[in-house]
């Protein structure tokens, strides 16, 4: 793992105990993905965007999201999505239905997440948000262990980054209206406040 410079000023704990240390959770897994690249110079993370997957759709703990976001989907997958074929797609966390959660993208780095996006009239949220994917579907209740690591984890990223204000924890269909629909009407925004 390389050492950051300046790893001290990303280094915040929460009462919960979940801290940002050289741009990884705490408790996370790391997943390095090869779907990533670098920030534009000087861009630090003022977004987070909530996603919403499952593979195969309504499936949970497949191991397949996952494999997608390594670049290493299974075969069988292969043939039922094609359409997931070479896709280079990544988001910095998954935060599987249990509440644990994989990183796959060191948060200063961009992670390929949100497509064709804006925010505010900013366009290409990847370059300065943070993706979060939820495994669940747009119209499925997500689990309570999502919602309680959400809770440790979004202060961990607000503390971290200052520029991550409460009301800019969005979800994808707010970034990509009419392209995107998740993470759905089944998410309670109301839990996050």
């Amino acid at each position: 793992m390389a050492t950051h410079e300046h790893e001290h000023e990303h280094r915040t704990a929460t009462p919960a105990g979940d801290a940002v240390t050289a741009h990884w959770l705490q408790g996370a897994s790391r997943l390095p993905s090869p779907h990533q690249d670098a920030r534009p110079a000087g861009v630090e993370p003022s977004l987070v965007i909530l996603h919403g997957i499952s593979l195969p759709p309504g499936r949970f703990g497949t191991g397949v999201v996952e494999s997608l976001f390594l670049g290493q989907l299974p075969v069988p997958e292969q043939r039922a999505y094609p359409d997931l074929v070479g896709l280079r797609v990544s988001s910095h966390l998954f935060m599987r239905r249990d509440g644990s959660i994989a990183q796959f993208v060191p948060f200063d780095r961009r992670a390929w997440h949100a497509g064709r996006s804006a925010w505010r009239g900013r366009a290409g949220c990847n370059d300065f948000s943070i993706g979060i994917e939820l495994e669940g579907m747009d119209l499925l209740p997500y689990a309570d262990a999502q919602y309680d690591a959400l809770a440790r984890t979004l202060p961990a990223l607000r503390a971290a980054y200052p520029g991550i204000v409460q009301d800019a924890i969005v979800g994808h269909e707010h970034v990509a209206p009419g392209r995107k629909t998740d993470p759905g009407p089944a998410f309670e925004w109301h839990r996050l406040r």
